[in-house]
């Protein structure tokens, strides 16, 4: 286990979110990738189903690793998203940038929006998950969080018919070495520690709050895995906190290929294995596939 030891206590910033942690679990333990055979699977299943992503850059990382996936297989049909009323046949994989970066709460806004306005009565699974950008070192973790409680339980409450699926944050990697004590000893910040430290309060509350109730997709558990099973922490005053591992990254947030390929697999694993009969397609969408 790689550490990055020795952030002094006066990082204040990192004050609120690892005193919010000191009281919950550390989070479930790393998903894995599919695979290939349970992928193929999921990709099948999905091609019968319609799912709805609300997602930024990150979330085209998936989709491109998802569009790499066993070439040839039944697989759903990638679809970006603009009008709410849009009709949608079975097969498809329906996806929206929504909301702005740095502003998660208009994330959620939008999200809510299109199924509000139409989508919800196509869809069968939908998720809305959060960038890495969203969070800083001074993120109110656990504020953000209840405005994503509220707003997916508003969700399910108006749209039972949907399966809804909570995603936790992305993470980062951490800058390590001669550069980031040279930040430390300048009393500059050090990339990734005082954002994901933020991410993991935020995670955590997601794990405790729907973890073995609701459907979780540990995303930051899936980049904060290696390929051996061992994780990617860094420390802060004597705490280990989960990192992006490096190799799944070639600007330090954004998927690369093999991250991307990582995810994709566990994602349509996952969406594939949930239970449930998809819902029938409006005739506008039999008639327009």
């Amino acid at each position: 286990m790689q550490s990055a030891r020795g952030f002094p206590a006066r990082l204040g910033a990192l004050l609120l979110p690892g005193a919010l942690l000191m009281t919950l679990p550390l989070g479930a333990a790393a998903s894995e990738p599919a695979k290939a055979d349970v992928t193929q699977a999921g990709l099948e299943r999905l091609s019968h189903r319609r799912v709805f992503f609300g997602h930024q850059s990150v979330g085209g990382n998936i989709l491109d690793g998802v569009r790499g996936l066993t070439p040839g297989a039944p697989a759903p049909a990638l679809v970006e998203v603009k009008d709410a009323t849009a009709a949608l046949a079975p097969g498809t994989f329906a996806h929206a940038l929504v909301g702005q970066n740095e502003q998660p709460e208009t994330k959620l806004a939008h999200f809510a929006q299109l199924l509000d306005g139409g989508l919800a009565k196509q869809v069968d699974v939908a998720l809305v998950k959060f960038c890495y950008i969203d969070f800083n070192s001074g993120t109110d973790a656990k504020a953000l969080f209840e405005k994503y409680r509220a707003t997916l339980a508003g969700l399910k409450t108006r749209h039972p018919g949907v399966t809804f699926v909570h995603v936790t944050a992305p993470l980062t990697t951490v800058q390590r070495g001669v550069k980031a004590w040279l930040n430390e000893l300048r009393g500059r910040s050090v990339f990734g520690v005082g954002e994901n430290v933020s991410r993991e309060a935020f995670n955590a509350l997601m794990r405790q709050t729907y973890g073995g109730r609701e459907p979780l997709f540990d995303l930051a558990a899936l980049e904060s895995t290696r390929a051996d099973g061992t994780p990617e922490t860094f420390d802060v005053n004597g705490r280990p906190y989960p990192a992006m591992v490096p190799a799944y990254s070639d600007d330090g947030g954004h998927l690369n290929a093999r991250g991307q390929a990582r995810v994709a697999s566990a994602l349509v694993s996952f969406l594939g294995a949930l239970p449930g009969t998809p819902r029938e397609a409006p005739d506008s969408a039999k008639a327009n596939p």
